[in-house]
């Protein structure tokens, strides 16, 4: 018969089993091994072309005339008759206006002002009753058949510019349109006050929409390259004075040197490490390293 004493000493063993049972389970289950989630990037990619690729430097440009004629009259006096207008063409030896040159107690007869050269009449500063002379203008004769843009390149791109380039126009009067022009000539000469040099564009074709005195916007292309690779300068890190781009392979990126060349606007040349048909990273790449997986939320195709 079993002593109380023998009931105590089982239950005590009983409780001692329980706990060590219970200690030996939570111990296996906490060094069960727990599966790592493995970070998915979003980016925007852009999927690099093979096209061309133009340099250029931007100036402001005034439209004037080929060949430009002020016309003078042959005697002192006043304008008696005036015979054109503005706009109006003439022929080389037209009158266009007479000058009477007579003095209180002395009368002459008028002398005509004749043009010296076909054009059209593009000033005219004197009215009835001006006083002129041989060396005041009084009107000014200009060729409009070919029109000219004068344009003032700084001294730093001298050595980029040289006849026959080819140039880019915009007008505020035609909104959405590019005309052409090419470099017709090159000052030799630089405006020592402005530290300048003079550069006369001629339209190519010539565009009759085209008005003397108006302001367009140069495009001027310095330098044009075809069939070359290039990126947006976004997709381009720079670490350690090294560029790379990281490269989209399936699911994950590559992290690829490069060697860059001209930048225009927002492209870059890319001369080495990279061909037509790669998907670059363009947005997302802050925390991207060789391997990492990407999930492409957006992509641009070359143009």
């Amino acid at each position: 018969m079993m002593t109380q004493r023998n009931v105590k000493v089982v239950a005590l063993a009983c409780a001692l089993a329980f706990v060590f049972f219970s200690c030996s389970k939570d111990k296996g289950s906490a060094a069960a091994p727990v599966a790592a989630q493995e970070s998915v990037f979003a980016v925007n990619t852009y999927v690099a072309k093979a096209g061309s690729l133009d340099e250029y430097l931007e100036f402001g440009g005034d439209v004037v005339a080929s060949s430009s004629v002020d016309v003078m009259p042959d005697t002192s006096g006043k304008i008696s008759d005036i015979r054109v207008k503005v706009g109006d063409s003439v022929q080389r030896n037209q009158i266009l206006a007479r000058v009477d040159p007579s003095r209180p107690g002395m009368t002459y007869e008028t002398s005509p002002i004749r043009a010296p050269v076909a054009g059209t009449i593009t000033s005219l500063s004197v009215s009835v009753g001006s006083m002129v002379g041989p060396s005041m203008s009084i009107a000014k004769i200009s060729s409009t058949s070919e029109l000219e843009v004068d344009i003032n390149v700084a001294e730093r791109f001298v050595s980029r510019i040289s006849v026959g380039q080819i140039a880019q126009l915009t007008f505020d009067a035609f909104p959405g349109e590019v005309f052409t022009a090419r470099v017709a000539e090159v000052n030799p000469v630089l405006d020592t006050s402005s530290r300048s040099m003079g550069v006369k564009l001629v339209l190519d074709p010539p565009d009759s929409r085209i008005k003397i005195g108006m302001y367009c916007r140069v495009k001027l292309i310095t330098e044009s390259k075809t069939d070359v690779v290039s990126i947006p300068r976004a997709a381009i890190v720079t670490k350690g004075g090294q560029n790379s781009v990281f490269v989209v392979n399936g699911s994950t990126v590559e992290n690829r040197p490069i060697s860059v060349g001209i930048t225009v606007d927002n492209m870059v040349e890319i001369t080495s490490g990279l061909m037509a048909g790669n998907e670059v990273v363009i947005s997302g790449q802050t925390l991207l390293e060789s391997g990492s997986k990407v999930n492409v939320v957006s992509r641009q195709e070359g143009k």
